[in-house]
């Protein structure tokens, strides 16, 4: 199974308001101290489930975890 996105393919990730992220939407957030790509899976107010894009689910981050929106993909 391959996912949405590959390692190695360019993205361009913009700032946003979290207030208008979406369930779906891919974003690039810190967990761990890393910075990743994942899918927001789920939303409970300004907390986000995100999970990978191979169907694993991550756990919650708050709204300052993440950094921006990933809004094209080459």
């Amino acid at each position: 199974m391959t996912g949405k996105i590959e390692s190695g393919q360019l993205c361009t990730v913009e700032s946003m308001d979290p207030a208008t992220l979406k369930v779906g939407d891919t974003v690039l957030c810190k967990v761990n101290g890393k910075q990743c790509l994942h899918l927001v899976e789920a939303i409970q107010g300004m907390r986000f489930q995100i999970g990978n894009n191979r169907g694993r689910i991550n756990g919650w981050v708050g709204e300052n975890a993440i950094s921006g929106k990933c809004t094209r993909i080459e």
